[in-house]
Formats: structure tokens, C-alpha cells, sequence
């Protein structure tokens, strides 16, 4: 589906805010409930440009995936970890506190570096006419369910068995420490 170009001025900007901001939720907020739950605005942010890019069947994935299973089970854990041993006052500064932040400081110079070296007015979007794409997007749906039921069925099911141990293991844990 071909979208008017004046939409995409009109969702970018508030999409990218809301991006950021949820971004720096995750990073900045000292409540881990509240950091998850901003966690979920970032994957719905980034479903969105998904959809923004034409990738409807990544946006659907997006949803379905990370933030229907994948951030669910991240705030169950959370939930289900009360653990008041954690005091309130952050701890002192620390020499890898220090590394972190000079290779996350590096790595963000480094990035913004790139993205501003890049030509991006060489970059163009093509219009295509919706039955050639609605063509395209079935057969893309189509191998991804091919691959994802033949190549790629065995990486696909450890993922599945791996979220189930990681719940299993967060409910342990919390059950743990609760008779401690």
C-alpha cells in the first residue's frame, strides 16, 4: 500500500519522539515496572515504522512476538521477582559503570558520525503499482513460512523452549527467595 508522502511528515516526527522518549524511559527510570512498560512503547514505535516502510508482515511479527510474548514475559518476571533486598539509593559510581559509559558514548559519537556522512538523497523510494505489491507481499509471507517450517524449524523451536525455560527459571527464582 502506497502511502502520500505528506503522512509521513505528519507520523514521523511525533513516531520518533515517542521513540526516543521511550527509550530513554527504559534507560533512565529507576522504577523496573515503568522501564518495561516503556520497553513496550519502543516496540510498538518500531512496528510502526515498520508499517511506515511498507513491512506490513514484520509489524504484525513485531507485535506478535516482541511485544506479545517477549515484553509480557519480561513484566511477569519483574512482577513476580519482589525483591527488597535492592535498597532505594542507587549504588556509588564504579570503574565499569565508568567503561560503560565511555564505550556507549564512543559507540553513539561513532553512529552519529555515520548517519551524518551518509547521502541519504540518493536513497529513493519506488512506486510500485498495489497488485504488484500485493503480489510481492504474498510471496514474501509465503517464504517466510517456508523457511520458518523447513530451514529454519529447529532455531525456531529452541526459541520457544528457551522462553519457557527463562519463565520457568523467573518463577523459580522469585519462589526461591520468598521461603529464604
Amino acid at each position: 500500500m502506497n502511502r502520500p508522502e505528506p503522512v509521513y511528515d505528519l507520523i514521523l516526527a511525533p513516531l520518533t519522539l515517542s521513540l526516543i522518549l521511550g527509550s530513554l524511559g527504559v534507560v533512565l527510570l529507576t522504577n523496573i515496572i515503568y522501564s518495561a512498560l516503556s520497553l513496550g512503547l519502543v516496540l510498538v514505535c518500531i512496528s510502526l515504522f515498520y508499517i511506515l516502510l511498507n513491512a506490513d508482515f514484520v509489524a504484525a511479527a513485531q507485535i506478535l512476538i516482541y511485544i506479545g510474548a517477549v515484553n509480557i514475559l519480561i513484566v511477569f518476571a519483574v512482577m513476580l521477582m519482589n525483591n527488597p533486598k535492592y535498597p532505594n539509593s542507587a549504588p556509588p559510581w564504579t570503574v565499569g559503570d565508568s567503561i560503560t559509559s565511555i564505550v556507549c558514548t564512543s559507540l553513539f559519537c561513532s553512529l552519529i558520525t555515520i548517519i551524518m556522512n551518509i547521502s541519504w538523497f540518493g536513497i529513493s523510494l519506488t512506486q510500485k503499482s498495489d497488485q504488484i505489491l500485493e503480489r510481492d507481499l504474498t510471496n514474501n509471507v509465503q517464504r517466510i513460512g517456508t523457511h520458518l517450517s523447513t530451514d529454519f524449524f529447529l532455531p525456531f523451536e529452541l526459541i520457544s523452549i528457551i522462553l519457557l525455560v527463562a519463565l520457568i527459571g523467573a518463577i523459580t527464582i522469585a519462589r526461591r527467595e520468598e521461603t529464604i
